[in-house]
């Protein structure tokens, strides 16, 4: 195993690669979602607006409760976690505080929000989620991000966008 100098890592040099990662945890927190949701029928229930994921009660399973849009209670499921790639933290996107979701004063979903003990997941945003376009635009943000620290460090010096064109004007 190579062992770098504290002072290189922590002096801002690789300052792409740890937002190439911090982007490539996010996505594949975004993927964890979608895929675990997929695995209970509130996609498909047009009756369930939001989820409540109680992911602090137990470290083996994750507790979902689905509230329609007047923040009642519909239903319930359970996704057990065989591996750290299973739980399910945050997702800001799919967050309600951060999707600007409205939630009704008092209401039982407002009662779960209270107590702290996990997130709520927008369905509505969830269900408009597309895979395959946040895949590639994921892509390509790591990419530029790993770019940028190899066009300081002078490993690259010019590239081209394009699907193997060598025009003139995708040069950068």
């Amino acid at each position: 195993m190579i062992q770098s100098h504290p002072e290189v890592f922590n002096s801002g040099e690789f300052k792409g690669f740890n937002e190439a990662r911090r982007i490539m945890w996010c996505y594949e927190a975004r993927a964890r979602v979608c895929e675990r949701f997929e695995e209970t029928s509130f996609i498909d229930d047009i009756n369930v607006a939001a989820v409540h994921v109680d992911n602090t009660t137990r470290a083996d399973r994750v507790f979902l409760v689905a509230f329609d849009e007047a923040g009642q209670q519909v239903g319930v499921d359970t996704l057990y976690i065989d591996g750290p790639n299973q739980h399910l933290d945050i997702a800001s996107e799919f967050d309600h505080d951060f999707t600007g979701m409205d939630v009704v004063p008092d209401s039982q979903l407002d009662q779960a929000i209270s107590r702290e003990n996990g997130w709520v997941v927008n369905l509505k945003v969830l269900r408009e989620y597309e895979p395959l376009v946040d895949r590639r635009a994921t892509q390509r943000a790591v990419f530029l991000m790993h770019l940028q620290d190899m066009m300081k460090t002078g490993d690259a010096r010019g590239f081209l966008f394009g699907r193997g064109q060598s025009d003139e004007t995708d040069a950068a």
